[in-house]
């Protein structure tokens, strides 16, 4: 395994050893709060601490920006790695690349101030930067995202899951601040449909990783037909 093949594996070695255990942390005290506001809507006195409710929110906080991160790195690696340095864009096309680094940093930063932001025009400002910054890299060149089958796609899955982790954070004041309650329905909505794309994160992710070959395997391995699943027989060497 040489060195851009282990770089391979820093995505999915932090989704699995932070972004999934936030997940099952997330859900669990999600459903504390929920219990325990219907125990206390009821009348009773519930015995799960009222600060369930504030470590929810702390760690899905670090869930969306675990998320958003997890994202840009694979990007990152894709982009940078598996296409400028492999092909040297920066010779023939150094504004694109400047470009791409610059949408980097403003997507980052862009993320940096959702988080600061009070009012609601900001977080509005800031959340469609961050989003559309995703968006914008995930469509440069490098990054394989199965357009053919987008509907089992680890790319699109990750994309949609890091836009409703922009949009949660977008609206964490809403929630606390609307009494009729809408904005927490939609809240659950959204993240419920969160959960199902983690999950089918978790096997196209799997899947991927059986699938891409390592670096000194790449020009054999591309030379086979993935349509009829047959490969060019090989002459062994006297």
């Amino acid at each position: 395994m040489e060195l851009k093949d282990a770089i391979a594996l820093i995505h999915p070695a932090i989704a699995m050893i932070v972004v999934y255990p936030l997940i099952g942390n997330v859900i669990n005290l999600a459903w504390q709060v929920r219990q325990r506001r219907l125990q206390n809507a009821s009348g009773g006195k519930s015995k799960i601490p009222p600060i369930s409710g504030q470590e929810h929110l702390k760690l899905g906080r670090y869930l969306a920006i675990s998320v958003v991160g997890i994202t840009l790195i694979a990007l990152a690696y894709s982009i940078f790695i598996k296409h400028i340095l492999a092909k040297q864009t920066w010779i023939d096309r150094p504004l694109q690349v400047g470009f791409i680094v610059l949408m980097f940093v403003a997507t980052i930063a862009a993320l940096f101030f959702l988080q600061k932001a009070s009012s609601k025009l900001w977080r509005g400002v800031f959340a469609s930067l961050t989003g559309a910054g995703l968006v914008i890299l995930g469509f440069q060149e490098g990054v394989f995202r199965r357009d053919s089958e987008w509907f089992v796609s680890h790319y699109y899955y990750g994309i949609i899951a890091a836009l409703l982790m922009i949009f949660s954070l977008a609206i964490v004041p809403e929630i606390y601040r609307d009494k009729t309650n809408r904005w927490r329905i939609v809240h659950t909505v959204l993240n419920s449909i969160a959960l199902v794309l983690f999950l089918g994160q978790a096997i196209t992710g799997a899947r991927d990783l059986l699938e891409i070959p390592l670096s000194w395997q790449e020009p054999y391995i591309y030379q086979c037909d993935f349509a009829n699943k047959s490969c060019p027989a090989t002459t062994p060497q006297q």
